[in-house]
């Protein structure tokens, strides 16, 4: 009994400790989102993300302490500027809390290792880069280039801490970034290629290239290639759903000039990179599975057609849109 007693205290101590740990890493989370705020806001305007500090866009009152405080300032502020009560957007919160929720994932998939801090850290990259390309169709350098480089440093230090403090697997660490960042410059060929090809002009930007190039930086081969799939797969249907919903809503013309307008591919690059980071093994167990099912031709010829229906479908529209 008293050894029983002693395993039950022992594991309560544990969950307690690991609560207090989810706790701290949810509200550092919030508080690196809220600076996300900032960069999406002062990146692509050219300002700096470190002053001034933050204050409202209007009235240009700086924020004070209770005011800056993640989640809880914009909840006590009511959704206004204290000052001269301008609507504060709700974005500001929402980014704050699913930063702080990707950050408690990312520690329950990871524990504490150097892959938690690097990980968390690419999140944050990718969120700022889907707002920004979202909110402006641009991809800005400095974002995606630090990003790069960080990414090659996180795979130095995580070979080096993996191998037993070994700099033999720093530089094997090293060559599989590089080998992954050049793959994601191919597959944006690719991508850019197929794209053309069904839109009959180019399918993305430059800054497409560079995201891909930075996922590749952070992870392997594997990772970026299968995360260039998921990506095409996600934007063609995202790109599908859009010109389909304004097809039956405002006819077909208006649902063909959907197809000669810019989409931004870097949040679909962005999710695609998310689950293949968290759900690749099982999504790569799962195919290797269906490959060597009897009845992978059952799956595999409907999808053919479906394709092959969506590109002619595509072509029809690009068509009446001239």
């Amino acid at each position: 009994m008293s050894i029983s007693v002693a395993v039950g205290s022992i594991l309560i101590v544990v969950n307690i400790y690991d609560t207090i740990v989810q706790v701290i890493i949810f509200w550092l989370g919030a508080a690196i989102g809220s600076f996300l705020n900032v960069v999406v806001y002062r990146v692509p305007a050219g300002l700096s993300v470190i002053w001034p500090p933050s204050r409202c866009p209007k009235c240009l009152h700086q924020l004070g302490m209770g005011e800056n405080i993640p989640i809880l300032g914009w909840l006590l502020l009511r959704g206004k500027c204290r000052h001269c009560r301008t609507p504060i957007s709700s974005r500001y919160p929402l980014i704050e809390a699913l930063t702080a929720v990707i950050f408690v994932i990312v520690y329950n998939r990871f524990g504490l290792s150097i892959q938690t801090i690097g990980y968390s850290l690419l999140m944050c990259w990718l969120l700022a880069l889907t707002l920004i390309d979202l909110d402006t169709m641009t991809l800005p350098n400095p974002l995606t280039q630090s990003g790069l480089v960080l990414g090659l440093v996180f795979q130095f230090v995580a070979g080096y801490l993996d191998n037993n403090h070994s700099i033999v697997g720093s530089k094997e660490y090293l060559i599989q970034g590089i080998l992954g960042m050049v793959l994601g410059i191919w597959i944006y060929d690719i991508i850019l290629i197929v794209g053309s090809m069904m839109m009959g002009q180019a399918a993305q930007g430059g800054g497409d290239a560079k995201l891909m190039a930075m996922v590749g930086a952070w992870s392997s081969w594997k990772v970026v290639l299968l995360a260039g799939g998921l990506a095409s797969v996600l934007a063609i249907g995202g790109f599908m759903a859009v010109a389909g919903y304004s097809t039956l809503k405002s006819g077909g013309k208006a649902g063909a000039n959907k197809l000669i307008e810019p989409l931004p591919l870097g949040p679909f690059i962005a999710l695609g990179a998310t689950i293949s980071l968290f759900g690749g093994d099982w999504l790569m167990a799962t195919y290797q599975q269906s490959i060597q099912s009897p009845d992978r031709y059952l799956f595999a010829i409907p999808l053919l057609i479906v394709l092959i229906a969506l590109l002619f479908w595509t072509r029809k529209m690009r068509l009446r849109s001239s």
